[in-house]
């Protein structure tokens, strides 16, 4: 899976948590709550989603590495790599 189309997925499962925003216009380094507005519990739905969608684990700990979408993108990207080990 590659950047793109982890973004775009980020894209599709932000809209459906918080549909009144645009999440294609997030910039890398915006933090993704601050920016969308979005509060803990609709970022939780979102970190669930995810989960769901990509098949991996993100565990509680990990909720403060993946503040902006340069950190999730990143984050997603080793944890597949690491999962395909």
């Amino acid at each position: 899976m590659t950047e793109e189309e982890i973004k775009k997925i980020i894209f599709q499962l932000l809209k459906k948590i918080a549909p009144d925003t645009e999440p294609s216009e997030l910039k890398p380094y915006e933090n993704i709550r601050e920016t969308l507005t979005i509060d803990s519990f609709d970022t939780l739905q979102f970190i669930v989603a995810l989960n769901d969608k990509l098949g991996i684990e993100i565990p509680e700990q990990d909720y403060g590495k993946i503040t902006t979408l340069k950190d999730l993108v990143s984050y997603i990207l080793n944890k597949r790599a690491a999962t395909a080990q």
